[in-house]
């Protein structure tokens, strides 16, 4: 008796301890999976990036905005790329495009010179389903995931995103 109530316990505490991490939108929960294509067809995961401090990042090419904001993610991506954080190895921004028209999304990345390989887009424009999943109402707006794929910030914008990967760094 003693002996089943040894292995129930321990199957309990294994089925818990596996499902523990809730999938979710807020700040301590594992951000839900994106897989989209590139502008050059090449399906990009986000899992792909783990063990990395990833910036998801909403935009388009048409929102003024997202291209007053973007100076500001490029200068974020050449300082921190290769910098190692508590709790992840490197910098790396996920731009989620929430634009409809393949040319102004591909013309708006050269010109911004956004040169960072993970630029991802369903062509869904509003109704976007990586938008959907992480509710996206509003852009620019962008999610900071750590080396393990958990929400560690929201919205970080201008000078917040450099003091917030500034304090990441302490180990």
């Amino acid at each position: 008796m003693k002996k089943l109530f040894i292995i129930t316990l321990l199957n309990c505490f294994i089925a818990t301890s596996s499902f523990s991490q809730e999938i979710g939108l807020n700040i301590g929960d594992k951000a839900p999976a994106l897989a989209y294509k590139s502008p050059n067809g090449k399906t990009l995961k986000l899992s792909s990036l783990k063990g990395k401090l990833v910036l998801i990042d909403f935009w388009a090419s048409w929102c003024g905005p997202c291209r007053r904001e973007n100076p500001n993610l490029v200068s974020a991506y050449q300082k921190y790329t290769k910098k190692n954080f508590k709790h992840g190895k490197g910098f790396e921004i996920y731009s989620l495009s929430l634009d409809s028209k393949q040319k102004a999304w591909v013309k708006a990345i050269n010109q911004d010179q956004l040169f960072w390989e993970y630029h991802v887009s369903d062509l869904g424009g509003w109704q976007s389903a990586g938008s959907q999943k992480y509710g996206i109402r509003s852009i620019p707006s962008n999610v900071l995931i750590d080396g393990k794929g958990i929400i560690v910030a929201k919205n970080l914008k201008g000078q917040a995103l450099h003091k917030f990967l500034a304090v990441a760094l302490i180990k």
